[in-house]
């Protein structure tokens, strides 16, 4: 037998089911998660577009309501009547790009914003409150890329500052000194691949640090000694493909962790087998999937979180 065979299907059907009925919910966990929409829209459509189904959404309610989270300032809020923050303005720039209406928007005003959020030392708040992490240096980076405003911002200093977060194991945190975490990684990776700065990478010990996330089930951890969790089949993943590591992991257990993880009567995947599934888990095990190059799905790109046929639109004006 296969271990395509053994480790079952992608429920493709099911969970573009699921993910349609996500928004339809008003139980309390839609209530709890009402202030980040914006990222699980972007979440949501991703997911339907790698998997063919993308046409199985109204585009233009779905634009209309992303215009309503910009603020006069030009950054986007989680949701309607929301504080704007530069994660929310990244998730709202994949959602018009993913659905080739960034037309509708002021790139320049937009990227005012989040110059207007860069730091001296190169680093970027969230928002006007000023928390500083990593994660907002790669929405800065990733939305001035996908508008074509990269050079508003003063690169060197940004990735100066990236690079400042590295640690002793290859790996990044969110400021310098701070622990080294999956998550923080592939935005700190992508950061550098996007500027095209990727020899700030030690690509063998960074590698080596990811890899050792694999555990005996197949699936990755973000950092030693915790569980292995879905999301980080993306976070782990997009990493080692940004550095040409890839093959240093079980590719077909991780498949088979995945897998293992739907729910396989309703629809949608969770962190790990057995557990409640949500829009997030069900983005990064689809987005993992990709990477992984999973028959009948869309590839992704590693650094943008878009799929490919998308990035090449952006930038080399390829058709869809």
């Amino acid at each position: 037998m296969s271990s395509y065979t053994r480790m079952g299907e992608l429920e493709i059907e099911k969970h573009t089911q699921f993910i349609m009925s996500v928004e339809k919910k008003k139980d309390f966990d839609s209530m709890v998660m009402e202030h980040l929409r914006m990222s699980g829209a972007y979440w949501g459509l991703t997911t339907l577009d790698l998997m063919g189904k993308l046409d199985a959404v109204n585009r233009e309610e779905v634009v209309s309501w992303v215009l309503q989270c910009q603020h006069d300032c030009g950054g986007f809020s989680g949701n309607v009547g929301h504080d704007p923050h530069i994660l929310y303005t990244l998730s709202a720039i994949q959602i018009l790009a993913l659905l080739d209406k960034l037309d509708t928007i002021d790139a320049d005003k937009i990227s005012a914003y989040i110059v207007g959020l860069q730091q001296e030392d190169g680093s970027f708040a969230g928002d006007e409150w000023g928390e500083i992490d990593t994660r907002f240096s790669y929405c800065a980076v990733c939305c001035l890329s996908i508008l074509h405003r990269l050079d508003k911002i003063d690169v060197g200093k940004a990735i100066s500052y990236v690079a400042s977060c590295k640690n002793f194991d290859g790996g990044f945190g969110c400021t310098p000194g701070g622990e080294s975490h999956a998550g923080q990684i592939f935005c700190c990776v992508s950061a550098f691949a996007i500027s095209g700065a990727l020899t700030h990478v030690d690509r063998d010990l960074l590698g080596w640090w990811l890899c050792e996330r694999q555990v005996k089930s197949g699936g990755l951890n973000g950092r030693p000694e915790k569980l292995a969790d879905v999301c980080y089949s993306w976070w782990v993943l997009s990493s080692l493909t940004i550095i040409e590591r890839v093959h240093w992991i079980d590719k077909e257990k991780l498949k088979t962790f995945i897998l293992d993880c739907q729910d396989k009567e309703h629809g949608g995947i969770s962190d790990r087998p057995d557990d409640a599934v949500d829009v997030f888990h069900t983005f990064f095990g689809i987005a993992g999937l990709s990477l992984l190059e999973y028959p009948g799905l869309k590839p992704i790109d590693p650094a943008y979180a878009l799929p490919v046929h998308v990035v090449d639109r952006l930038f080399f004006g390829q058709p869809h």
